[in-house]
């Protein structure tokens, strides 16, 4: 295989980002999250109009990486690995965005086309990009690093009969994924987050000013917020103050956390469906059957167990929280910083497919016991 210098491999992708950003300053599109992720599509090598199956991308990854990081790439299908998730910066499984030969990148492209839409796609690449703003904006920024977001797969695509899963994971993003076959059995936990919330200028291999990668999120919750009349939103806001993060964290399990904030059977019909429209923000950059089948899953728990609530300021730009709770799911959105999102889903029972596959992990715990006699 060739080999390039580190001062090439460098060069590449900030050429890709200068070029991919010029076309849209030259097209005169506006600053907003469309203007990011629709310049970042240059990122990513040109890939056949054919559809892929998820199997057979896994399966083309594996056979184009190098035999000697086979063991970064793949992982058990076990609870203790697929658990161990981040959204900081840190080293983790995988094999990362810039380490990647072009027909490794073309499959993890197709892999994540499986599940994404198009504007899902655009908007990881959006994530990623953020690290261009963030080496600017930090002192020690020069860490930072667009493609240092690693693909890992755990189990085996190819085996039919058994379970496997992959994650794509760096700073701010952890996307995790449960299959049988290419059938895809849960598309959760989800982790998106933004730092900075809102750019605040333009940058030159970067995001534009005013891009706000997780501002439909926020925009729809605002809306919900600002529809709510005083004994309404008296409920609702159940502190004054927002906690620092997410208040699950990385937490391998999720339980239901206090009940707090407006339910769903005190809003009006139209304040109900703002409230839908929200939960459905979340999930938008999931194919429409995917989408879909989360969204049966809390409609399947009862739409009068949501809870609608908010911490901290109401006025845009300072310090914020807000949650959406159902009797078997839990949305977190933090902005404690003001301009720095960390937002998350968790299924109480289906994350990483645990109630799909409650079979194979009760397999798996009995043999690791008898194994250990």
């Amino acid at each position: 295989m060739a080999t390039r210098s580190r001062s090439a491999r460098g060069a590449e992708p900030r050429a890709r980002y200068r070029r991919a950003f010029a076309a849209v300053r030259n097209a005169g599109a506006r600053a907003s999250r469309s203007s990011v992720v629709l310049a970042l599509i240059c990122m990513s090598p040109a890939v056949s109009a054919q559809s892929v199956t998820a199997s057979s991308a896994a399966a083309r990854l594996i056979q184009t990486t190098p035999a000697n990081a086979h063991a970064r790439l793949l992982q058990p299908f076990t609870e203790q690995a697929r658990t161990d998730w981040h959204y900081t910066p840190r080293r983790r499984a995988g094999v990362a965005w810039r380490d990647m030969s072009p027909a490794q990148r073309a499959a993890t492209t197709d892999l994540l086309r499986s599940a994404l839409t198009v504007s899902g796609l655009d908007k990881v690449r959006a994530v990623m990009a953020l690290e261009i703003a963030l080496r600017e904006l930090e002192t020690f920024g020069f860490s930072r690093d667009p493609e240092n977001y690693a693909i890992a797969i755990f189990g085996n695509p190819n085996d039919a009969l058994r379970p496997w899963g992959w994650r794509m994971e760096g700073h701010h993003l952890s996307l995790h994924w449960t299959l049988r076959g290419d059938e895809y059995v849960a598309t959760l936990p989800q982790f998106f987050g933004a730092n900075p919330a809102r750019v605040p200028r333009d940058f030159a291999q970067g995001p534009r000013a005013g891009s706000r990668v997780l501002g439909e999120e926020e925009d729809r919750a605002r809306e919900l917020l600002g529809s709510l009349s005083p004994r309404q939103r008296a409920v609702a806001v159940f502190d004054a103050r927002p906690y620092g993060d997410i208040l699950t964290r990385n937490a391998e399990r999720v339980s239901p956390l206090e009940p707090k904030g407006v339910a769903f059977t005190e809003l009006s019909p139209a304040q109900q469906a703002q409230l839908l429209s929200l939960i459905s923000a979340f999930a938008e950059h999931l194919k429409p059957e995917y989408m879909q089948a989360r969204l049966a899953r809390v409609r399947a728990g009862g739409l009068n167990s949501l809870r609608f609530g908010w911490a901290g300021a109401v006025v845009a730009g300072e310090p914020y929280y807000f949650r959406i709770q159902g009797a078997g799911f839990l949305i977190e959105f933090d902005n404690s910083g003001g301009n720095h999102i960390h937002s998350v889903w968790r299924d109480f029972d289906g994350d990483w497919g645990r109630d799909a596959l409650a079979d194979h992990y009760r397999k798996a715990a009995s043999d690791h016991r008898h194994g250990a006699r």
